[in-house]
């Protein structure tokens, strides 16, 4: 079985490879294999289109291959909460919450990913349209990158003035110097509503979970068990970068997996679907309102619990 990840050096979605690599998918009886397919989009569209069974990536991002939810459900989240980081470059000085100092920036941020704040920033009485620029991070269309990592060169390089992506490439610019936080929506600096835009989750087609719930309820328990033995050693992440990431990421990797072990949880609730919805609706990107259990294969939830 395959695994379509957006980004490889990223704590967001860390749980799905660090499950490969450290072999909890092998101790479920499946035989698993990730991948970097950017962007997330491209990601959804594979696993539609047959190429892969899974898609660890961003909740509502889903629906780009699976409009009005149809033929797709999460089966368990990889984290909880909207997990991007807004960061600016340091000689700007702007203060941690100051959302108004960000206007006539431009601001990194990738497909799909930038829908997220151009929502926040609506929250924060903005006009995404007008009062930034948002626009691809340069060099991110080369394959095979880590997007937050190349958005930390671009913003040392002066290619941008800020960024938005995961907590590796905010790691990755706050440690050289060249960037600070200004919003972390997870940790309350941002607008509370934006927690539950989205949020990392493990997708599946209907089609698999209807042929082969056994093989997609080991996945789920394969998140489960590496999300709790993160928790209990994160140097198990040090494991897992040496296998997969570069020099300086895997260094970085277990204190910015540690700063995120709080939301390490496999469950999806009802709140942050109706939240998503809402974002969703709101955004453009679908029109109806489907329930929990249209969004969700709940019966893997007691999995979650597990």
């Amino acid at each position: 079985m395959k695994i379509a990840v957006p980004d490889l050096i990223s704590n967001s979605y860390f749980p799905a490879p660090a499950a490969v690599e450290l072999g909890f998918f092998e101790a479920e009886g499946l035989d698993m294999e990730y991948e970097l397919i950017f962007p997330v989009d491209a990601a959804n569209k594979a696993m539609r289109d047959g190429e892969y069974d899974f898609v660890a990536g961003s909740a509502h991002s889903t629906l780009s291959a699976f409009p009005e939810w149809e033929g797709a459900q999460l089966v368990c989240s990889l984290s909880q909460g909207m997990y991007w980081f807004m960061i600016a470059r340091t000689d700007l000085n702007i203060a941690p919450g100051d959302a108004q100092a960000l206007k006539g920036l431009n601001i990194g941020a990738a497909p799909w990913v930038e829908l997220g704040l151009k929502r926040l920033l609506k929250e924060e009485g903005l006009d995404p349209e007008t009062d930034v620029r948002i626009g691809p991070v340069p060099g991110t269309i080369a394959p095979g990158v880590s997007f937050g990592v190349t958005a930390a060169k671009a913003l040392e390089e002066g290619k941008i003035d800020a960024f938005w992506a995961n907590g590796m490439g905010a790691e990755v610019a706050i440690t050289r110097g060249v960037g600070t936080m200004v919003l972390d929506p997870r940790r309350g600096v941002g607008p509370a509503v934006s927690f539950n835009y989205t949020q990392p989750t493990l997708a599946a087609t209907t089609a698999l979970i209807e042929k082969d719930p056994d093989a997609v309820a080991k996945a789920v328990r394969a998140i489960v068990k590496v999300q709790k033995a993160l928790k209990e050693d994160v140097s198990l992440a040090t494991e897992v970068g040496r296998k997969s990431f570069p020099e300086a990421e895997t260094a970085l990797i277990a204190q910015v997996v540690e700063r995120d072990l709080p939301f390490y949880d496999a469950k999806v609730t009802p709140e942050f679907v109706s939240g998503m919805n809402a974002f969703c609706r709101d955004m453009g990107l679908m029109t109806g309102d489907p329930s929990f259990e249209d969004v969700v294969a709940t019966q893997f939830s007691p999995i979650w619990a597990e």
